[in-house]
């Protein structure tokens, strides 16, 4: 017999050789047709692996991401058998699950996939599911897994067991597939009961561009037909709202070749968002006891050296450039030129916590296939800061900062977002990771305490944090669903070792500061993305970029326009006169669709009275005001920074 745990506490004992379909089984059947795959002692394995030594359980369903994650890697396995099927003889490089769904890069040879190519694939699919196949796992020898792919005369696969070692080989089949794969797999095929091939797309093979160009097939499946439908709902959506799209329409940003790759050009739309986010950020970050600063864009290669970024981090930036025999390098990151500013006078612990801001710009090489839009670039706009503070304050200082997080969430309507807590590796250290175990051990607990006792919904994930201490990766959801990473809080125990950076403590000492790194609203690039997508480019008053249009009915009331104009600038409003020989309702389509929020219909009946025909962007008629109660209602509006309704 052995012992297996639960989550919950519970040990129960099972025979030897027990799987965890088994043991869901042995609680309800209901239970066991939910379970895809289960945690074993931490590591994911086959619901239907023999569990023979006594340990830790947790069955993974779909509402588990690593339940997610096993059912489109084995969705992947599908797609390929229904590909063998229509392409005899065609070869399998990798097919991982990804964020949503799954893909396999495949070498077709001279054929060609097409759009009715996937509606067959997605057809010989359904049938397969159906067959309610197993994902049967085989141990192999390394020598027989060479000889199994030498006489299928796949290159692909042979180059993937150069790396692997013998005895922690496996393959899996399921109908008339069989792959090379670690695993894990879903029990069997009839857990998949919607599909949709979303898109085929080139990858070179390895993402090695002097390598041969594969096929790459994208696609999603669900366990329900319903949660499918709801899916490509929300992709239809998010077409729709897509930021490269809207940044156009709406004049935000606009990129060209001669500047070069993700490299953003903001347009007088796009800048006033920029300015508008710049102010609510210096605001809260005054009110909050920070001190501003800016800081060069360019610094010597000793400053790298020193702060470890260079070691860890050169594949990101920029290659250097050569002055009188020293290498300068374009500022990747604010950090080691805000140290150097602490570091520039004094300090005792009277001065701590010493918290900097600014929005520095800095530069990363992301490769070309990485960038995408203003989500990915390479020049950046970071609302970055740090924070220099003793180990006692460091608990107060960093729920500072996420209240701060919090602040920002109300303002933006952002409503569903969770801290990702990355922690290192501890097999990495001196490697990816500063050779610091104790130090790792000790911030990794404070930042999880204070996550603890601040209630705020967190999840951890190991060997993620960032080189010189554990960080916190904010994921929020937009309001269709979409999952991004808006901004990080990284502790940092390093690099106050590596500068030298101290302060007299209570006991004229020195004393070596925590460091808190944080930017809550990322960059301007990324975040500005965000809220297009977010607000599908209907921004709230304060934040677009024209706050109301004035639309006369005819010359004869410009003069009362400009005079309800001249009001609303001196009240601080962003507005325009449409000074156009239009009809009244082209005009007001026009604004629509420019999703200006407020438009002012001016005719006899307003000037005469001293009012305004108000319209809101996309709820028509919202009925008349006083040109002061109007500019006292609006100026208000934005004074309070209201979220859209």
């Amino acid at each position: 017999m052995i012992n297996i745990s639960f989550p919950d506490g519970a040990v129960r004992q099972f025979e030897n050789d027990v799987t965890a379909l088994d043991i869901a089984k042995s609680i309800s059947e209901g239970l066991a047709r939910k379970v895809l795959a289960a945690s074993v002692n931490g590591e994911v394995w086959d619901a239907t692996r023999p569990i023979t030594n006594n340990a830790s359980l947790k069955l993974l369903t779909w509402d588990d991401t690593d339940g997610k994650s096993t059912f489109w890697h084995s969705s992947a396995h599908l797609m390929a058998e229904a590909v063998e099927a229509k392409f005899p003889g065609v070869k399998f490089w990798v097919g991982p699950a990804i964020d949503k769904g799954f893909y396999y890069d495949i070498d077709l040879g001279d054929k060609k996939l097409t759009e009715e190519d996937l509606l067959w694939l997605e057809k010989k699919m359904n049938e397969l599911a159906a067959q309610k196949n197993s994902y049967v796992r085989t141990e192999k020898s390394k020598a027989d897994a060479v000889a199994y792919f030498t006489e299928k005369g796949d290159e692909y696969k042979l180059d993937l067991l150069q790396n692997l070692q013998d005895g922690n080989i496996t393959f899996y089949t399921q109908g008339s597939f069989t792959d090379l794969c670690r695993g894990p797999h879903i029990p069997n095929t009839g857990f998949i009961k919607a599909i949709k091939l979303t898109s085929i797309a080139g990858a070179y093979w390895k993402g090695d561009e002097k390598n041969k160009q594969l096929t790459r097939i994208y696609g999603v499946t669900f366990p329900t037909q319903k949660e499918l439908d709801e899916y490509l709902l929300m992709l239809e959506e998010a077409k729709k709202r897509d930021h490269r799209k809207l940044g156009k329409e709406l004049g935000i940003y606009t990129m060209n070749d001669d500047i070069g790759q993700g490299l953003i050009l903001w347009m007088p739309n796009g800048t006033v968002i920029i300015e508008e986010l710049e102010k609510l950020a210096k605001q809260t970050e005054e009110d909050a006891g920070y001190k501003r600063v800016v800081t060069p864009h360019i610094a010597k290669e000793n400053l790298y050296l020193t702060s470890g970024h260079l070691p860890y981090y050169a594949d990101s930036m920029f290659p250097p450039m050569e002055m009188d025999g020293d290498k300068y390098y374009l500022k990747a990151m604010n950090c080691p030129h805000h140290h150097k500013i602490f570091d520039a006078e004094p300090k005792s612990y009277r001065d701590m916590p010493y918290r900097i801001a600014e929005y520095g710009t800095c530069y990363r090489y992301e490769q070309s296939g990485e960038l995408f839009g203003l989500m990915r670039v390479r020049c950046l706009h970071m609302n970055d800061a740090h924070i220099y503070c003793t180990k006692e304050q460091f608990a107060t200082e960093f729920k500072a900062v996420n209240d701060m997080y919090l602040k920002y969430f109300k303002i933006f309507g952002i409503e569903k977002y969770v801290m990702r807590l990355s922690l290192h590796d501890p097999e990495k250290l001196g490697q990816k990771y500063v050779n610091e175990p104790i130090l790792w051990k000790e911030t990794e607990e404070l930042v999880r305490n204070v996550l603890i006792e601040t209630g705020v919904p967190f999840v951890e994930v190991k060997g993620e944090g960032a080189f010189y201490g554990p960080k916190i990766d904010v994921q929020i959801w937009s309001a269709i669903g979409r999952e991004f990473t808006l901004a990080t809080n990284q502790v940092d125990f390093a690099q106050p070792r590596s500068f030298n950076l101290s302060f007299t403590n209570q006991n004229n000492e020195p004393e070596i500061p925590l460091i808190i790194h944080r930017a809550p609203l990322g960059t301007h690039e990324r975040f500005i993305g965000f809220l297009l997508e977010h607000y599908a480019g209907k921004f709230p008053t304060w934040l677009a970029p024209l706050q109301v249009k004035i639309l006369p009915i005819s010359d004869k009331f410009m003069n009362y326009a400009t005079e309800v104009k001249k009001q609303l600038r001196k009240a601080g409003v962003r507005v325009e006169i449409d000074e156009r020989q239009e009809k009244i309702g082209k005009k007001i389509r026009e604004a629509e669709l420019a999703k200006i929020p407020y438009m002012l219909v001016i005719g006899e009946k307003e000037a005469t009275e001293n009012k305004v025909s108000i319209r809101k962007q996309g709820k028509g008629d919202a009925g008349q005001e006083t040109v002061e109660e109007f500019v006292a209602n609006i100026a208000n509006e934005i004074f309070e920074r209201k979220s859209a309704e």
